[in-house]
């Protein structure tokens, strides 16, 4: 039973991380039905930049996690303006194909200024370094932040999108643009906020995921990118709740495989688990089929 409890703490923090990452996915796509390839990357960004902060700058965690958090907004809106917005009529593979120019852009103009080279984060201290024990249950205090943190992006998330203006107008855009843009919602600025605020979520994942496994490098982004998209594709892609249990759902799944001994296993079982999901459900666990007027 406390291996149980281990492995589900485990899960829990690796799950918290897919469902921030995923979050952006599902988002983008709701508003304009585009798979943002370059998210992954704006994650790997954040972790270069919370990387920066805390190693060479000397920063905190907390004024790190709101610097990564600030400069993959401003990244996310620079990537919509000058990548997305050019094609927001054209056809769905042109914007798809776009998106992993970007994604490889990114990584490899880091790779050019960065190098290859693994980078570690700086040794954590005070509050951050320490452990705590429920019987045979080990819980870091890093895994307590990740949840905790997770927790509080997701419950502003939803604060934004059901209570405020700017949330009406992205639901509204997402159900349909052209009447919303009847109606006097500007479309374009309400794309910019879905990219920004995804983004933001991504660079908040990039610096947990540098504080919790301690090493980062410019290609860190591809793999957990894809088991978020298979996270939001689980959940119900386009759905924000689908994101977040999807992203769970994952991590913890991944987490039990590895800990019964077949880690060389475990990614393998998630992108089996996207195959049955699709032949399945293909709407996701919390998306619904509808039906395609002609």
């Amino acid at each position: 039973m406390e291996q149980l409890l281990q492995q589900i703490v485990n899960g829990i923090s690796l799950g918290s991380i897919y469902a921030l990452i995923a979050l952006g996915y599902t988002m983008v796509y709701g508003i304009i039905k585009l798979i943002n390839f370059a998210h992954c990357d704006i994650y790997m960004i954040g972790a270069y930049v919370g990387y920066v902060c805390m190693a060479k700058l000397g920063l905190g965690f907390l004024p790190s996690l709101l610097a990564s958090m600030l400069v993959c907004t401003l990244l996310g809106v620079a990537i919509e303006k000058i990548a997305y917005k050019p094609l927001r009529n054209a056809t769905r593979i042109a914007a798809l194909i776009t998106a992993i120019g970007v994604s490889l852009f990114l990584e490899y103009t880091t790779m050019f200024f960065a190098t290859a080279n693994v980078r570690t984060y700086p040794p954590m201290t005070g509050f951050m370094a320490k452990t705590f024990k429920m019987g045979n249950v080990v819980i870091s205090a890093q895994q307590i932040l990740i949840a905790i943190i997770t927790i509080i992006l997701m419950v502003l998330l939803q604060l934004i999108v059901k209570k405020t203006r700017i949330g009406k107008a992205m639901r509204a855009v997402s159900l349909d643009k052209d009447a919303a843009e009847l109606m006097g919602i500007n479309v374009d600025s309400t794309i910019s906020f879905t990219f920004a605020l995804g983004s933001a979520l991504a660079g908040a994942a990039g610096i947990l995921v540098g504080v919790y496994y301690n090493s980062i490098n410019p290609l860190m982004g591809v793999l957990p990118g894809l088991k978020a998209f298979v996270a939001a594709v689980f959940g119900g892609i386009g759905i924000i709740p689908g994101a977040m249990l999807g992203g769970y759902v994952i991590g913890i799944i991944e987490v039990f495989v590895a800990g019964l001994g077949y880690s060389m296993y475990r990614d393998a079982v998630v992108f089996a688990i996207l195959i049955l999901i699709l032949i399945v459900r293909p709407a996701g666990l919390l998306g619904k089929n509808t039906g395609e007027k002609v």
